[in-house]
């Protein structure tokens, strides 16, 4: 049997690799490694991927949740409601534009973003909602657009983990996770769907406008040389990552593909015990399983994950702390127990190896690994 990796990179380059070099060797034979044309290519095929008009690339994608924001205009003292089970880079971007992160709590099965919370934290100063499609799919969209509607707020939503995803709309539509909102922000990190092997990111939108500014932003505020219109940054995605994603980009529904059979073997062998809970998939949305995330019914987390290592199979905890107890985001309005859903999934869930070349070999050493530790 392979070494089983948490993210299993070195295999699913071994498939392209020969396309990966030839790519690369084009961008240093060309030696246009910043907005080269890799660049602009990834990116007018990102846009007809996703079937939407502007795709801005940059440099990560914390840089694209805080460019998306700062395009919208939003000012010191605005309140932006997101979820409190999250990484932290949600919260970040919010606190580094002093604006005031507004935590609220997840649902129990399908771990998104509470929309009856949502709707309790508005206020006069909320100008924006952070919907997290977390760990693969989306978020309840159709609820969330009508609260903006009724409230006049930006939907800036954190497609990070669910590239690719489809979100089934009320109406019949479907559109791919990010086009949704008013923007959509993703990250390139290696371990994603869709990732680079480096840092890159991107912005989506269908608002002409915004694409406008967002590329200002992204380019120290300038759209043309020396002009410069906007306080912006400088957040560029280099032509060698981009080459790198167009050539993952036309495997990314085959990567997807994978994950949700490797997602569907799992769910087989766990599904009829009760001290396990498999991952609830929603009725909006399909799931594409940047993680595969178990919820423990009276199992010792430690125990097991400690069972796991002597066996060789790594596992990962997302997330161990809500962000309202992170030392970096404590708040005088929010204490302990105040999301009990959030809390209760801190202390309870484990993801086991999910990426796209698993095999069954593997998942049947996993599943039985798990399944004699809590049966014994």
């Amino acid at each position: 049997m392979r070494k089983i990796q948490m993210v299993d990179l070195k295999n699913q380059h071994a498939a392209i690799k020969d396309s990966v070099n030839t790519s690369i060797q084009e961008v240093i034979d060309n030696t246009a490694f910043i907005n080269g044309p890799q660049v602009k290519e990834f990116q007018k095929e990102l846009e007809t991927y996703l079937g939407v008009k502007h795709v801005i690339p940059c440099a990560n994608g914390t840089d694209a949740l805080q460019i998306a924001m700062m395009g919208l205009g939003l000012k010191p003292g605005d309140e932006v409601i997101t979820a409190d089970f999250t990484y932290v880079a949600t919260a970040e971007v919010i606190a580094l534009l002093n604006l005031t992160p507004v935590l609220v709590d997840v649902l129990p099965d399908t771990f998104d973003i509470d929309i009856n919370a949502i709707e309790k934290a508005i206020t006069p100063k909320t100008r924006a909602i952070v919907p997290v499609h977390l760990f693969g799919q989306c978020a309840n969209m159709d609820a969330i657009l009508k609260l903006a509607k009724k409230h006049n707020l930006f939907v800036i939503e954190d497609t990070a983990q669910a590239i690719g995803a489809h979100y089934k709309s009320n109406d019949g539509s479907t559109k791919k996770a990010g086009t949704i909102g008013t923007v959509g922000c993703t990250s390139f990190f290696p371990s994603k769907n869709l990732g680079c092997y480096g840092d890159g990111g991107a912005i989506f939108t269908n608002d002409d406008d915004l694409a406008s500014k967002i590329r200002k932003v992204a380019n120290h505020g300038q759209s043309v040389q020396y002009i410069h219109d906007e306080v912006g940054v400088n957040s560029r995605l280099d032509s060698i990552q981009a080459a790198i994603l167009r050539i993952k980009l036309r495997k990314l529904d085959t990567y997807n593909k994978a994950r949700i059979l490797a997602a569907q073997k799992y769910d087989t062998k766990f599904k009829e015990h009760p001290k396990l809970t498999i991952p609830v998939r929603s009725e909006y949305s399909n799931h594409v399983f940047h993680q595969y995330t178990l919820k423990l019914n009276g199992v010792n987390r430690d125990a097991l994950r400690e069972h796991l290592t002597q066996n060789n199979i790594p596992s990962g905890i997302y997330y161990p702390i809500p962000l309202h107890l992170q030392k970096a985001y404590l708040d005088a309005r929010y204490k302990k127990g105040d999301f009990p859903i959030t809390e209760d999934l801190c202390s309870s869930v484990i993801s086991l190896p999910m990426h796209t070349e698993l095999d069954d070999e593997q998942i049947a050493f996993i599943t039985k690994t798990v399944i004699d530790f809590i049966t014994d």
